[in-house]
């Protein structure tokens, strides 16, 4: 009885929509006013004990492992979770243990590889063509995800202002696609470093197959080891939320040292406007080590490596949008990934695109594109905006 109560006053408090509730005794409450928009089933309870300990953890969990069902939208629940404040993502109680978010360097590729080496074939099934997993760019309502991948990708290139012969740095550059483009279209001479074997054999084998081996190469290495090289602009794309809160400062200090005087670097990253965006289950399950900076942080960061910001935008809608898009091309993939993976893993996946579209979607969470240079703000750049969109 009294762990009914406790689910109960819980559930009651976390969601701004109707939602039904059949508990685990076949008994089903309706809270909130309407017509429930969700449907959540209990097949058994998940321990008061755990939801204390961390309610993300517990309840993701027991979507994994089948203790939970949900009929409806994953991400709507979860948007109308982020949207109230005594939800099991705000309240305190419900916070008092969080995974890991610091790592070293050795911990570092351990933690890139298990989310990223989790096999090409695998991405390739939800991806777009372009193998490009991070916020796209939707310049027209009509572009699907590989138009607006490249639109993305030529957003960013065309921040640098780059000219024809200079050298690139991409920090994290994925299956290539950005240093690549760059290469062929712009006439950069590039280097991508990556800790994925899996990217990095990508990569390698796109260099070799599109006969750019004269100006384009990738390394298996941790950016932090790239000695007294230096370039004349540096991309790093979904790259500083994995290097850890304590890591920050460093990150943005060797971007700096990287750079030639007077070079230019667009970072691009998840970061957040609010509060605080932890969530236990997205650190123990999919990122593990990561640490989402709010933009003060990022900013104190950016000053004290000597660099200035030229320009700053926001792009949450373009990355709720992407999210989204991912998840329906995973669940239309859904039975190849089962067979590829398990069923554990898909549940999982899956909640986790949708919790990141929900996240996105609430403003937990944004995604920001900070334009910097070495040296005064925009000294080698046009004196508008108007060089981007050209």
């Amino acid at each position: 009885m009294l762990e009914k109560t406790f689910y109960k006053t819980f559930l009651s408090r976390s969601f701004n929509i109707p939602i039904a509730v059949t508990y685990w005794d076949g008994k089903t409450d309706v809270y909130g006013n309407g017509e429930p928009e969700i449907h959540i089933t209990f097949n058994e309870p998940i321990p008061i004990k755990d939801i204390r300990k961390n309610a993300s953890i517990a309840l993701g969990e027991g979507y994994m492992d089948k203790k939970i069902e949900i009929d409806g939208s994953i991400e709507k629940l979860l948007t109308s979770a982020y949207e109230t404040a005594d939800s099991f993502f705000h309240n305190s109680k419900f916070i008092k243990f969080l995974p890991k978010q610091k790592h070293d360097e050795t911990e570092s590729k351990e933690d890139v590889q298990s989310h990223y080496d989790l096999g090409n074939d695998f991405y390739k099934l939800w991806l777009d063509d372009t193998m490009t997993y991070s916020c796209a760019y939707f310049e027209t309502e009509q572009d699907d995800l590989k138009t607006a991948q490249l639109n993305k990708v030529h957003h960013i290139i065309k921040k640098l202002h780059p000219q024809s012969g200079k050298t690139l740095l991409d920090i994290g550059c994925g299956w290539g696609t950005l240093m690549l483009t760059a290469a062929k279209e712009y006439g950069l001479k590039v280097t991508g470093v990556t800790l994925s074997q899996e990217q990095y054999n990508f990569v390698q084998q796109r260099i070799t197959d599109e006969g750019l081996s004269g100006v384009a190469e990738v390394l298996l290495v941790d950016y932090r080891e790239l000695g007294n090289r230096t370039w004349d602009y540096i991309t790093s794309i979904g790259m500083f939320e994995h290097v850890g809160e304590e890591n920050l400062g460093t990150y943005f200090k060797d971007v700096a040292k990287y750079m030639n005087a007077n070079g230019v670097a667009l970072i691009h990253g998840i970061t957040r406007q609010g509060k605080g965006a932890n969530n236990g289950w997205l650190n123990k399950w999919i990122f593990p080590g990561g640490y989402v900076p709010g933009i003060i942080e990022n900013t104190q960061h950016i000053l004290d490596a000597g660099l200035q910001i030229t320009d700053l935008e926001p792009l949450r809608r373009h990355y709720q949008k992407t999210t989204e898009i991912w998840d329906q091309n995973f669940n239309r993939h859904r039975d190849e990934i089962t067979e590829m993976m398990d069923e554990r893993f898909v549940r999982m996946w899956d909640v986790y695109l949708q919790a990141s579209a929900a996240s996105f979607q609430s403003g937990n969470i944004d995604v920001m594109q900070f334009l910097l240079t070495k040296g005064p703000s925009g000294a080698t750049l046009p004196m508008t905006r108007d060089y981007i969109y050209q």
